[in-house]
């Protein structure tokens, strides 16, 4: 629990940072059960951000009242002859007093078609919302183009650095530099030292020039939460030894961390030409890998990267749609994965995160900048998604199995067993709310 504390400093930065998050992808998810259901014929009386006590509320000119609610951790769009706003059920006795043109109007009365699509919209409209943020951070960023071209060298310690912005760096240490997709490999080839021989164009002219180790210890990004984290590193912070073994290439970082089986180690920081110590303990983590299945490693929580950032360009439209839908892809199959494989006890239960561990990541990648926080609302818009097509009673993935059932049986579940469903549906959320939100408090 100690270790929670000193991550949530700024408490209501983080809050506001999970509320902003939750509160668009609820509203998006929402807001697809609405308009499909609005296209399918079907009326909705209230559309909610949040539970209990209302807000702020309005009536629009189709008798739907849009309202903020006091506890936000959700949302529902409850439809015209809903008994509750999960849907749980018909409103017997409303039901029974309308006209066949106004039951057609509510979720009970439309066509199986139309409130299945409705109920699939939700999660839908939540990947579609992934898809787009995925893409668009993707074209605002860019993608490496050749030939490898610099845009910006990173600051780092004790290299001598000769290479500049605008340098197209034709050879290193006399071997031709390949194309972007085969620069990792190329680095493999490289013998492992502060400084490297670049031949670069330069202005229309070829030159030979110091530079950096490719892949140095300089932190890219800082995982929210983790070792380095807690010992205060942020992005630019180079590792140059641990425990007192000096250490020049990332790979290098990560084979000793990953072989100190979890003890403590004595970290040398480099920042902005000072130097200090800081103690930091691996973390066990399961990483889920691209051939599936998960990698057990010891990490302290740092990302790295090339010495420099490339020229990029701006993918096309077509290109920006697929990084996105592997993105989402991804996800759910890792997910889906790390679930398994925590059932059945391959993997460790602390690689689920709860609402604690949600909102802090929540907070680090607001405080990290809006490309990081978007970023991180694309991820948890997945996520958001891919659970609420679980064949859960209460979630949409449980009406979907509902349906199927009036589909294939040809009339819905009774009532009375509806009820009893909607409410052990119920009691599995929240046990699993309980248990995720133990391990962000037990789990180091």
């Amino acid at each position: 629990m100690d270790s929670l504390i000193p991550s949530f400093g700024n408490l209501a930065f983080t809050l506001v940072a999970f509320v902003a998050a939750l509160s668009i992808i609820v509203a998006i998810h929402e807001y697809g059960h609405y308009i499909v259901g609005k296209w399918s014929g079907i009326k909705a009386d209230v559309f909610s951000i949040g539970f209990g006590p209302v807000l702020a509320s309005k009536m629009d000119r189709h008798g739907t009242r849009w309202q903020i609610a006091a506890i936000p951790l959700g949302g529902f769009v409850k439809f015209s002859g809903d008994a509750d706003a999960a849907s749980a059920g018909s409103d017997a006795e409303m039901i029974h007093q309308m006209t066949p043109a106004e039951l057609r109007a509510t979720m009970h009365g439309a066509p199986l078609w139309a409130r299945a699509a409705t109920v699939a919209a939700g999660p839908i409209f939540n990947f579609i919302l992934s898809l787009i943020l995925f893409g668009l951070l993707l074209s605002i960023r860019g993608v490496a183009s050749d030939p490898m071209t610099i845009e910006r060298v990173l600051a780092q310690p004790g290299a001598e650095i000769g290479i500049e912005a605008g340098d197209v760096i034709l050879q290193i240490d006399g071997q031709d530099v390949p194309e972007i997709e085969g620069f990792g490999a190329f680095s493999d080839q490289l013998t492992p030292r502060p400084v490297l021989d670049y031949t670069v164009e330069r202005a229309g002219r070829i030159m030979t020039v110091p530079g950096p180790w490719l892949y140095p210890t300089v932190a890219h990004s800082i995982t929210p939460g983790s070792a380095a984290d807690d010992a205060g590193l942020v992005e630019g912070d180079a590792i140059l030894a641990v425990d007192g073994v000096d250490i020049v290439d990332f790979d290098q970082l990560r084979d000793v961390v990953g072989g100190s089986d979890g003890k403590e180690l004595m970290i040398d920081v480099w920042r902005a030409g000072e130097t200090f110590q800081a103690i930091m303990t691996p973390q066990r983590r399961d990483l889920p890998l691209a051939e599936g299945g998960f990698e057990t490693r010891w990490l302290i929580g740092i990302t790295g990267g090339l010495a420099f950032e490339p020229m990029r360009m701006r993918p096309g439209v077509i290109e920006a749609v697929s990084y996105g839908a592997d993105q989402i892809w991804f996800i759910m199959t890792s997910s889906i994965s790390g679930l398994y494989h925590m059932a059945t006890g391959q993997i460790s239960t602390c690689n689920m995160s709860g609402p604690i561990g949600i909102a802090e990541v929540s907070g680090q990648a607001a405080s990290d900048g809006w490309m990081s926080f978007f970023w991180f609302i694309a991820v948890l818009s997945t996520a958001v998604g891919l659970l609420n097509l679980f064949p859960i009673p209460v979630l949409d993935g449980g009406h979907l199995v509902f349906h199927a059932w009036e589909a294939i049986t040809g009339h819905p579940p009774n009532d009375r067993v509806l009820h009893y469903l909607m409410a052990g549906g119920l009691t599995i959320l929240l046990a699993l709310m309980v248990f995720a939100t133990t391990t962000d408090i037990f789990c180091p």
